[in-house]
C-alpha cells in the first residue's frame, strides 16, 4: 500500500465507536472513479464477524453510483459528507452517514476517506438538523405545498415543477402504480420550456416496462443512470426500458420509488440533470420522495374507493350507477354539441339457465367470461352491467362502421347457446344528439332478437 500504511488506517478506524471503514478510492487515468475497497474496518462495521478488509465496497454494501461519487469527492476533493436518509426498505433502518476525507500523503492513484454510519429503527426528526440549509428549505417548501387546499393533480404539478427547477433537469414527473389494476398513471409533469408532453411519451410505454422497475430498485433506494456506461449496464437488465430512454434522448436519469407498507405505489422520474450535483440532488430527492409517498398513497386509496363504487366486481365492467351518471353527463354534452355516438344493449340470455342447471358458481364464471369478452372487444368504449344479465355499451369515439364491426365480432364470439350467448340491439345517432332516445331504440331492437332466440330455443328459461 503506497502513500499511507495499513496500521495507521487501522488505528484511525478503531478510534471510532460507531461502525466504520476506511475506503481506498482509485483515480483512473482519465480522472474518473475506479475501484473502491474497504482497506480497514472496525469490529462494529462487520457485525456478523466476517473479515471484509481488502474486498470491494459492494461486497458488503449495495452498489450505488451516488455513494461512489461521494466517496470519490471525499478522497480526492477533500469534501465532507453528512446525511440522514430512509433506507428502511433496504436494511429495515434509517441511516445516518458520515464521510470524512483522509490525507493520502501525495499518492497519485489511491485516495482515502473514512465512512461511518449509524442505524435507527424509526425516523428521528432531530437528525434532520444535519441537512444543509438549501435542501432543508426546499423540503419544507415541498411539505407546505402538499398541505395546500388544492386538488391532488394541481398540487403534484406544483411540486413536480419545483423539483425540476431545483435539480435543473430537463423533465420530471410523478406517477402512481396500481399492481392490482395492472396500470400506471402519470399524475404530473414538468418539462423545460414545455418542449415535450410526458403524458404522450408514457402513453406509448406498456405497463410491463413500468412493472420491470420494481426489480431494478430492489437492491437500492434509488435508481441512478449517470452516463452511457450506466445506461449500458441497465440495458442488459431492462433492454425494453432503455430502448425507450434512448428513443427520447435521455442521457441520465433518477428513478425514486414511493413506498407504502413495503409496497411500491409510484415513482418520481427525473431526466437529464446536472450530474456534478448528484450527491446533493439524490439526498433531496430521497427526502422529498419520503413525504410524497403518503400523499400518493392517500390518492390511490381514494381513487380505488371511487373505482370500486362504480365497478361491477363479477364482470369487471362498470355498474348501473356509473352508467346513469355517464348518461346524464352525455345528455348535457350532446345537447350543447351534437356529435355522432353509438349505443348497444347486450343480453346474456344463457345466464338464467346456467344458474338453474349448473348452480350460481357456474353463473358467476359465465358472467366473468362475458365481461372479459366485452372488455376485449369494446376496450375503448364505456361498458356497463345495467341489469342482472343485461349490459349496455356507449361509444363516443367509434364511427358507425367500426362500431358495427365490433358488434359483428361480439356476435361471433358470444354465440354459444351452452355458455356465452348475447342477444344484441344497437343504434347509431349521427345528428339528433339524444342519448335517451338512442338507448330506447337499441333496447327495443335487442328485445326483438331475444324473442327470436326463445322461439328457436324453447328449452331456455325466460
Amino acid at each position: 500500500m503506497s502513500g499511507i500504511d495499513y496500521q495507521t488506517l487501522k488505528s484511525i478506524v478503531n478510534l471510532c465507536n460507531m461502525p466504520s471503514a476506511i475506503m481506498s478510492v482509485e483515480k483512473k487515468a482519465d480522472g474518473t472513479c475506479g475501484e473502491i475497497r474497504m482497506v480497514a474496518t472496525n469490529d462494529k462495521f462487520s457485525m456478523t464477524g466476517e473479515n471484509v478488509e481488502g474486498l470491494t465496497y459492494d461486497a458488503k454494501l449495495s452498489k450505488d453510483p451516488k455513494f461512489e461519487d461521494i466517496l470519490f469527492k471525499a478522497a480526492w476533493n477533500n469534501e465532507h459528507y453528512h446525511s440522514y436518509v430512509d433506507t428502511s426498505r433496504l436494511y429495515g433502518y434509517w441511516t445516518e452517514d458520515i464521510i470524512i476525507p483522509i490525507d493520502n500523503n501525495g499518492d497519485k492513484k489511491i485516495g482515502y476517506c473514512q465512512f461511518i454510519y449509524k442505524l435507527s429503527k424509526e425516523m428521528e426528526a432531530g437528525r434532520y438538523s444535519i441537512i444543509s440549509p438549501d435542501i432543508a428549505s426546499f423540503v419544507i417548501r415541498t411539505c407546505i405545498n402538499l398541505r395546500k387546499d388544492e386538488d391532488f393533480y394541481t398540487t403534484m404539478n406544483t411540486v413536480t415543477k419545483d423539483i425540476r427547477e431545483f435539480t435543473d433537469s430537463f423533465a420530471a414527473s410523478i406517477m402512481t402504480v396500481s399492481k392490482d389494476l395492472y396500470r400506471f398513471e402519470v399524475v404530473s409533469e414538468s418539462v423545460r420550456n414545455n418542449l415535450k408532453n410526458l403524458h404522450d411519451v408514457f402513453a406509448n410505454i406498456p405497463y410491463e416496462i413500468v412493472e420491470s422497475w420494481e426489480d431494478l430498485v430492489s437492491g437500492t433506494d434509488c435508481v441512478i443512470i449517470r452516463n452511457e456506461e450506466d445506461m449500458k449496464d441497465f440495458e442488459s437488465k431492462a433492454p425494453a426500458w432503455v430502448r425507450t430512454l434512448r428513443d427520447n434522448d435521455v442521457k441520465n436519469l433518477c428513478l425514486a420509488p414511493f413506498m407504502h407498507q413495503n409496497m411500491i405505489i409510484g415513482y418520481l422520474y427525473i431526466t437529464n440533470f446536472d450530474v456534478s450535483q448528484l450527491a446533493r440532488f439524490k439526498d433531496t430527492i430521497e427526502m422529498v420522495a419520503f413525504f410524497l409517498a403518503s400523499e400518493v398513497a392517500h390518492h390511490i386509496f381514494v381513487d380505488k374507493l371511487k373505482t370500486l363504487s362504480s365497478l361491477d366486481l363479477r364482470t369487471g365492467v362498470q355498474n348501473r350507477n356509473a352508467m346513469n351518471t355517464k348518461v346524464d353527463e352525455l345528455a348535457l354534452e350532446l345537447r350543447m354539441t351534437k356529435t355522432p355516438f353509438s349505443v348497444a344493449f347486450c343480453n346474456l340470455i344463457t345466464l338464467r339457465t346456467v344458474n338453474i342447471q349448473q348452480g350460481h358458481d357456474a353463473g358467476n364464471n359465465l358472467l366473468s367470461d362475458a365481461g372479459q369478452i366485452l372488455r376485449e372487444i369494446f376496450k375503448n368504449d364505456f361498458i356497463y352491467r345495467s341489469n342482472g344479465e343485461e349490459f349496455a355499451i356507449i361509444s363516443t369515439n367509434s364511427t358507425e362502421k367500426s362500431f358495427e364491426e365490433k358488434v359483428k365480432e361480439l356476435k361471433e364470439r358470444a354465440n354459444d347457446p351452452n355458455w356465452v350467448f348475447f342477444t344484441i340491439g344497437y343504434y347509431t345517432d349521427m345528428t339528433e344528439g339524444n342519448i335517451h332516445q338512442a338507448m330506447r331504440f337499441a333496447n327495443e331492437y335487442e328485445q326483438e332478437f331475444k324473442e327470436d332466440f326463445y322461439f328457436n330455443h324453447p328449452d331456455f328459461v325466460k
